[in-house]
């Protein structure tokens, strides 16, 4: 008799909590700072290496993030520091 037949499908491990929540933090300030110094200098609230934006400016930054943490978790299996920290899922063929 076989043993594959009877055996469960393997889980993938998951990354330990630590490292989600770091790239979760570490990814949300890179987003903040520099899609806020891009939209900074698009509308004029950006001077040197600092911003301070507000209104329907601070509204897009916000948007921005939001859609960053959506597409690179649901469709490109992974934000930037997901990949740094290599908790990135791959993507199925």
């Amino acid at each position: 008799m076989s043993e594959t037949a009877n055996t469960p499908p393997v889980q993938p491990v998951r990354a330990p909590v630590w490292k989600r929540v770091t790239a979760a933090i570490l990814d949300f300030f890179t987003v903040f700072y520099l899609g806020g110094l891009v939209i900074g200098y698009a509308t004029g609230d950006a001077s040197g290496a600092s911003f301070q934006l507000s209104g329907v400016p601070a509204l897009i930054l916000f948007v921005l993030i939001a859609v960053y943490f959506y597409i690179g978790r649901r469709h490109l299996g992974g934000t930037l520091w997901d990949r740094i920290f290599g908790i990135a899922r791959p993507q199925p063929d």
